[in-house]
């Protein structure tokens, strides 16, 4: 048994979402109980996840995209833009990589989706014991790297938490990086918004 075969099942939507075939083209996504469906991304939030993947050494970290994460006492399947493991980490097949073994989760935040990049899937990546969650903000031109998480279920957080701008060296301490993020593009014509 794994880690994954062990997650509590205890409602009948999780063996809904995994048995469910969803339309192509939609990225889908199980946050606390509620299946999220988005459309494909943004031209810019493609850019910056690739300027992303292309700084972070491949030979110490695996990078993957689409990757769905199994989360121990969440009713939560979120399959964030990037997930940075150790390489050697995690299994090397299966749909659902536990929580356990990753070192740093990344969401690049789209026009749609700033409420629950800030807040649920900040509180689903603290409760299940993510060391570092980055996220990547266009609709401000912003990164904010989050470290240190405590609590439980939604009362989850980090107690850490640092902002650099657009243009800014942005140290990634967990993997041992500094990010350059001049290339990275701010969404145009979009209200701003008050997080994080």
């Amino acid at each position: 048994m794994t880690a994954v075969d062990d997650r509590p099942m205890t409602t009948d939507i999780v063996k809904f979402f995994e048995s469910f075939e969803f339309p192509e083209g939609f990225k889908v996504e199980l946050l606390r109980g509620e299946i999220v469906m988005t459309a494909g991304p943004d031209v810019a939030h493609n850019d910056i996840l690739e300027a992303v993947v292309d700084q972070i050494p491949r030979q110490q970290w695996r990078r993957l995209q689409t990757q769905d994460i199994a989360m121990l006492e969440e009713t939560s399947e979120p399959q964030p833009d990037l997930v940075v493991i150790e390489r050697g980490a995690g299994p090397g097949h299966g749909r659902l990589m536990p929580s356990e073994v990753i070192t740093m989760l990344l969401e690049v935040v789209s026009k749609t989706s700033v409420a629950r990049d800030y807040g649920v899937k900040r509180s689903i990546y603290a409760a299940a014991g993510v060391p570092a969650y980055f996220i990547i903000d266009p609709v401000m031109a912003q990164c904010v790297l989050l470290t240190e998480p405590t609590g439980q279920g939604e009362d989850a957080d980090y107690r850490c938490q640092r902002i650099t701008k657009f243009g800014d060296l942005t140290p990634l301490e967990p993997i041992g990086i500094e990010l350059d993020t001049s290339e990275f593009a701010a969404y145009e014509n979009v209200r701003p918004h008050r997080y994080p």
